[in-house]
């Protein structure tokens, strides 16, 4: 899930407190090319007031004009974008591609509210859950996830959505790389988190993202990462760098890696081993050194071979296969 689909959660529970009734509209599955993937979310109210996204424009547009004419009344449905090639050419969705949508009516109820916190917790980290929406009935529920379980999945009139954390991308230390990395993870809908006790760090600013005067090390050790975590060294700091490696290796972080040259690498490792005590089972998972080899030079060179690294692992791509 990206960081997009938290701000979703986290409005729609704003309007919730408010009292206000809302629509949260979920994919649940694309045929063709779609720009966002199944378990992507919007939500809106009666006005057309949205945050969220589903296709990147023209079916959230087709949603709200319906909206508008009084549409979507029920509880809970299925709504399905662009099957037909009528409305592939009047929605513009790309290569011919198509998907369903949940599509929720929810009043401001204390078990909505509650439902809601529950999903918050969900993509923010604390654990995975699965969502049951029984469609005939409009009643939610959720439960734990299953290890294995589909994203998405439909047993006649129940729909089954399991939710986990959001992307995260977590800098452990700030540099012009690491300032450039944040700005392509941002793009990318993943959560930027930076951390850096030094005063030089202030220096290198990152729009929306709030630098925790922390040592990444002791960020890490307090439950900073996750399973959908990219820890990412880019300082040549040892005291920075180092300490966060031997912290994430003990955590679930899908990709922990650090800048250096192959020489710098090596030595790094034997470093790890001979002061922190990691195993070379430890060592192994360690990306060293950090990205794809595409020449890169400039920090914003790097910074892309970094992000473009941190998704191949994260989509389960191998580097011969590129």
């Amino acid at each position: 899930m990206q960081h997009l689909d938290v701000r979703v959660l986290e409005q729609a529970l704003a309007w919730a407190d408010e009292g206000q009734s809302l629509w949260l509209c979920t994919v649940l599955s694309t045929f063709g090319s779609a720009p966002r993937s199944p378990g992507a979310m919007l939500v809106a109210t009666q006005s057309g007031a949205h945050c969220g996204s589903l296709s990147g424009g023209c079916v959230e547009e087709e949603f709200l004009q319906a909206l508008g004419r009084g549409e979507h009344a029920a509880p809970a449905q299925v709504v399905s974008y662009g099957r037909t090639a009528e409305e592939r050419s009047r929605l513009q969705l790309p290569c011919g591609g198509s998907l369903d949508v949940l599509v929720e009516h929810r009043g401001p109820t204390p078990e909505w509210k509650a439902h809601l916190n529950k999903l918050l917790d969900a993509i923010r980290g604390q654990h995975r859950l699965t969502r049951i929406i029984e469609l005939e009935s409009g009643l939610f529920s959720s439960r734990r996830y299953a290890d294995g379980a589909d994203a998405v999945a439909r047993r006649g009139s129940r729909l089954e959505i399991s939710l986990g954390p959001a992307l995260r991308l977590l800098l452990a230390g700030m540099s012009p790389v690491a300032q450039a990395c944040g700005q392509f993870a941002k793009a990318l809908g993943f959560e930027v988190i930076a951390c850096d006790p030094r005063e030089e760090a202030a220096e290198m600013p990152i729009e929306g993202v709030p630098l925790i005067p922390l040592l990444p090390s002791l960020y890490i050790a307090n439950g900073g990462c996750h399973a959908a975590t990219a820890v990412v060294a880019l300082t040549h700091d040892p005291k920075i760098d180092d300490l966060a490696l031997m912290e994430a290796v003990h955590t679930p972080a899908f990709y922990i890696g650090a800048m250096g040259s192959k020489r710098t690498s090596e030595k790094r490792a034997e470093r790890l081993r001979r002061i922190g005590g990691l195993s070379s089972t430890d060592v192994g998972r360690l990306h060293m050194p950090i990205g794809l080899d595409i020449g890169s030079r400039t920090p914003a060179e790097i910074a892309l071979s970094v992000m473009a690294d941190v998704l191949r692992v994260y989509r389960g791509k191998a580097r011969t296969a590129l």
